[in-house]
């Protein structure tokens, strides 16, 4: 972090800068260009349980959603309530719905679900057909997909409503 008090600079992996100003108890980020870690939605103080994490993760695009949040991820054994959950998931990594399940026992009602699988063409890639039929066994579903990294794509899942 660039500077202290009211107005500081945080300097993402990604070569963006955020420019944080205190109000109150809470800072609010606003950014000067939308890095792919902000497009997640997390904002500082949350809480972001991280799932599946391995060799071949993005650390970039970890350091920066640490950098948003304030904080480092908490891991799969965290067991108290998360905010949001990232889940890093390669074809070969077992049942998706298990997964899925797990990662909502302790996540915050509304709290954001992004799954992030390797790209078409990757090894590990996961279809668009698994992820959805995954997502609906365990209540949830897929509301959108966007390149987050140069091998990893990122869904965002949510609660299916009800009546549904």
């Amino acid at each position: 972090m660039l500077g202290s008090g009211p107005h500081s600079v945080v300097k993402m992996s990604s070569g963006l800068v955020d420019f944080r100003t205190e109000r109150g108890t809470k800072d609010h980020v606003v950014k000067q260009a939308e890095s792919p870690a902000a497009r997640l939605g997390f904002e500082q103080g949350q809480v972001v349980q991280e799932f599946g994490w391995g060799d071949d993760v993005d650390d970039a695009l970890r350091s920066d959603l640490e950098s948003i949040v304030g904080s480092e991820l908490v891991d799969e054994d965290y067991d108290d309530v998360t905010d949001g959950v990232v889940v890093w998931w390669r074809d070969d990594d077992g049942d998706l719905t298990d997964m899925l399940v797990d990662a909502l026992t302790v996540l915050e009602p509304g709290g954001l679900i992004w799954l992030l699988t390797r790209k078409p063409g990757r090894s590990g890639h996961v279809g668009h057909d698994e992820i959805q039929e995954a997502a609906t066994t365990a209540g949830l579903h897929a509301t959108s997909t966007f390149a987050v990294a140069s091998d990893w794509s990122a869904t965002k899942l949510a609660n299916r409503g009800r009546g549904r």
